[in-house]
């Protein structure tokens, strides 16, 4: 039997649908992607804590739910889609999305128009929203909820060793919220990668000896993680660095620069990249709410590259500390995988 739920956004708009997954309420920011394939990737990627995620792309869940393809820990207060399909079709499919959502508690709601409510995102900016069996009367809540110390919910507890089939490097992943295929990218690379948690010190991270650092992706302000801003400071210079969409922001702030908040933001696999240097345009997966003012950026900091749409920082090099980092994901599965070259020039600096 359906049961009705109740999409609910800060502006007082009201959505009925089909409630789906966990039978429970949900508060969270809500955000769109536009992601046509991917939504195992979506709903595993820890960059989503705190917020309700809404798929642009009408049919989601027919192709099911295969835990092998799973890119972290599921993170997102709730799921927002068109129509979801109870009765998938791929011989690697395992459980259906509903089971899935039931699994890991997250609600879900169909039957919503997604593409309005993704117009009332791009007119007004990134709002609070909540998915409820009954609308309440005081929708006060929705405005005082906030995505804040997440972090740690999405962070390796303890350091954690991903070995490499024929070990040539050891890379020390600061891990604040790091998605599953950044360890395999390395892994096929000859790397042994440390994952370590995000608060761990500098000195620690030195004490492994790596050949490199990489900073992860993650969730939340960039701005309020002060402690781990302080310790790559400190790392700045000593090895090779390579920072992903939280930890370029990270990075940069570390170098003195600022960050601010982006009105929707970019989340989908079909973003714009133009490489400043080479001149070539690359498409790329996003999910990010924040971007880097390249305007308060040090002298030693170079922006490579911006985004084709809003010009906003996606790339930057620090050529004196032999670091560089991206807002995108070169990592990404599922999108398109020009960029994971990207990789292969951090092995390069290891290698120099």
């Amino acid at each position: 039997m359906k049961r009705k739920a109740w999409l609910v956004l800060s502006d007082g708009t009201v959505l009925e649908g089909t409630g789906f997954g966990a039978e429970t309420e949900c508060t969270g920011e809500l955000v769109f992607t536009t992601n046509m394939c991917g939504y195992i990737e979506t709903l595993t990627d820890p960059s989503y804590a705190g917020q309700i995620v809404l798929q642009t792309f009408p049919l989601i869940g027919n192709y099911g739910i295969i835990p092998s393809d799973y890119e972290g820990e599921p993170a997102l207060k709730g799921y927002v889609v068109r129509e979801y399909c109870d009765t998938p079709s791929n011989f690697r499919a395992e459980k259906t999305l509903d089971a899935f959502l039931k699994e890991k508690g997250i609600p879900g709601i169909a039957g919503i128009d997604t593409r309005h409510v993704t117009r009332i995102l791009r007119e007004y900016g990134v709002m609070n929203a909540a998915i409820v069996s009954a609308v309440p009367e005081d929708l006060s809540f929705l405005q005082k909820y906030a995505v804040s110390d997440v972090l740690k919910d999405v962070s390796v507890q303890e350091n954690e060793l991903f070995p490499a089939e024929e070990k040539k490097y050891t890379v020390v992943l600061l891990d604040c919220g790091a998605k599953r295929n950044i360890i395999r990218e390395l892994n096929a690379r000859g790397c042994d990668v440390i994952a370590v948690p995000y608060d761990t010190k500098a000195e620690e991270i030195l004490s492994y000896q790596p050949d490199g650092i990489m900073l992860s992706n993650g969730p939340g302000d960039p701005a309020e993680n002060t402690g781990t801003i302080r310790e790559i400071g400190r790392l700045l210079g000593r090895v090779p660095l390579f920072g992903i969409c939280l930890g370029h922001q990270l990075t940069a702030l570390a170098a003195g620069a600022e960050t601010y908040k982006m009105k929707y933001g970019h989340r989908g696999a079909n973003q714009p990249v133009r490489d400043l240097v080479t001149g070539r345009t690359w498409i790329t997966t996003q999910n990010h709410g924040y971007a880097v003012d390249t305007e308060s950026l040090p002298s030693f900091a170079k922006v490579r590259m911006i985004n084709a749409n809003d010009d906003s920082c996606e790339g930057i090099d620090y050529p004196e500390h032999r670091c560089f980092t991206v807002q995108f994901h070169p990592e990404a599965c599922a999108g398109p995988k020009d960029t994971g070259y990207l990789f292969d020039r951090f092995i390069q600096m290891m290698e120099e």
